[in-house]
């Protein structure tokens, strides 16, 4: 994908690309180059001929998956496409949400046009318009084990390419046949090959890794940034921070988050420490040692993503260029599987971070003279306010949720398929777990952020901390008032949650 016209053309793709044309902040465009269509072209047209010299080709003239010995007669090839999405409709749970819709399209898009899968140029076509139109197929969540593939999600896929099932359009629920006739799309007959093609690959599990590598990259720089104000509101050793206690532990990641604290810290400029306390509690002395961990794993977790979006993955892989028809099993979803089981298990990491500092700052045998709760009341109402009590229990609870959900699922293959499928990634469940760590430790990353704004207005001397520090307490304090009193903090947690995922913070990158 050429970086600059947005052009999808079996070149490399990125995870900001993907994730860009998810959030609709980048349009997507099919190249129309001669050579590209050609090449595309020529994977269907070697089905095509394979078919006339009676070949023998998996999942064109025979069954699929264990059926893989049932001969198709050559007059019922045709019929096979609708078949197989057909009886993979069957998902359940929440549907795929719009971003996440949007990225499955374009994973998939970019998987085909790499020219491996048989599938003719105009399917690409039809993927793209979907993309272009804001028409989204209604993808269930469940229902993949990750190997064959994303076969009953992408089913959806195939399906609406068809002109069946529903789409998301225009915020409303609609039968794909409708929209397409409004809007003049005719619904493809698929070819021999092209409903394995769509459905036998990784491109759910692989759309979903991308965003959430991004939520995860973001929620990394956001969480040292909350350390730092911890630091401060804790009366903090900015000294556990120094350049030259990191040089000699050099985990490349964890020197990073030590820099960045150190510099919103203003390390440079403090003063040497003259009191007893020469050590904070780990939940502060050792964050760039837990967010290093993210930092440090986010270049492998690219590595696997990216290689699985720009990779043909489905089967048979077709070699129109040699001739060669290639059975394997590019559909299973192991790199993405042990990604994800790896990120949800260092962004939980986090959750726990922050609970641990959220527990300093409420408890006044630990907070070093703030008031219990981070409390704002007067005196005279002291007694009856309780500042961000019941907050903390609520960050334990989406801490312990996210603690509980780190089960790696790629340890739970199961054999199913009549033992055909009998080792299989579950990729797209562990993928799912991430998407859910991450959503909790969001809510935990806002209700600390306005928690530790109030700590360290609450301590004092604002005007002496570091541009960044200050910056960063002004935008809270544009979207959140100082809790004086008791108030219901529910509206403005998910408002802040929303800014999270929305990247409003500004901060390091």
């Amino acid at each position: 994908m050429n970086n600059s016209k947005g052009i999808i053309d079996g070149q490399w793709l990125t995870i900001e690309q993907v994730c860009a044309i998810a959030e609709q902040t980048e349009s997507v465009q099919l190249s129309d180059q001669t050579a590209f269509v050609k090449r595309i072209n020529k994977g269907a047209e070697f089905i095509d001929t394979l078919l006339k010299e009676e070949g023998c080709v998996y999942g064109v003239t025979t069954g699929y998956g264990d059926s893989c010995t049932v001969p198709i007669p050559l007059q019922n090839v045709s019929e096979l496409p609708k078949h197989l999405y057909t009886f993979h409709g069957c998902g359940l749970g929440k549907h795929f949400d719009p971003q996440q819709t949007r990225a499955i399209l374009v994973v998939r898009l970019n998987s085909l046009a790499q020219g491996f899968s048989g599938v003719r140029y105009l399917l690409l076509q039809q993927i793209t318009e979907l993309l272009k139109q804001d028409i989204l197929p209604l993808i269930p969540e469940e229902g993949s084990v990750g190997a064959s593939g994303d076969l009953t999600p992408l089913s959806y896929l195939a399906a609406v390419l068809a002109g069946e099932r529903e789409v998301l359009y225009q915020h409303k629920i609609q039968q794909t046949s409708e929209v397409f006739k409004q809007l003049n799309i005719t619904p493809l007959t698929l070819k021999p090959k092209e409903g394995l093609a769509i459905m036998n690959g990784t491109a759910v599990m692989t759309a979903v890794a991308c965003l959430a590598f991004q939520r995860a990259d973001y929620l990394s720089q956001l969480c040292s940034r909350i350390t730092s104000l911890a630091s401060v509101a804790l009366k903090g050793n900015a000294y556990h921070f120094d350049e030259k206690l990191f040089s000699v532990k050099p985990h490349q990641g964890q020197i990073k988050v030590a820099q960045r604290i150190a510099a919103d810290l203003q390390l440079s400029k403090q003063v040497p420490r003259n009191d007893s306390r020469l050590q904070d509690r780990y939940s502060l002395r050792c964050a760039p040692h837990v967010i290093g961990v993210l930092e440090d794993a986010l270049p492998w977790f690219r590595q696997f993503i990216e290689n699985e979006l720009n990779s043909a993955n489905d089967n048979p892989i077709i070699d129109a260029e040699d001739e060669h028809v290639l059975h394997g099993g590019h559909f299973y979803g192991g790199h993405i599987a042990l990604a994800m089981d790896s990120m949800k298990t260092a962004i939980a990491n986090l959750a726990d971070l922050m609970d641990r500092q959220m527990a300093q700052l409420m408890d006044v045998k630990f907070n070093h003279g703030l008031p219990a709760n981070l409390s704002g009341a007067s005196d005279e109402q002291a007694m009856l306010n309780h500042g961000f009590k019941a907050v903390q229990i609520a960050v334990s609870a989406w801490t312990a949720e996210a603690l509980k959900n780190t089960m790696p699922a790629s340890v739970f293959s199961r054999s199913t398929e009549c033992h055909n499928q009998d080792k299989v990634s579950m990729g797209t469940i562990a993928a799912r777990d991430c998407v859910r760590i991450l959503e909790l430790t969001e809510q935990v990353a806002a209700a600390m952020l306005i928690a530790v704004v109030q700590g360290v207005e609450l301590r004092g001397d604002q005007n002496l901390l570091s541009a960044e520090l200050q910056k960063t307490i002004a935008e809270v304090r544009a979207q959140f008032s100082f809790l004086q009193t008791d108030r219901a903090l529910e509206s403005e947690l998910r408002q802040c949650i929303q800014l999270i995922r929305d990247r409003h913070w500004s901060l390091y990158d």
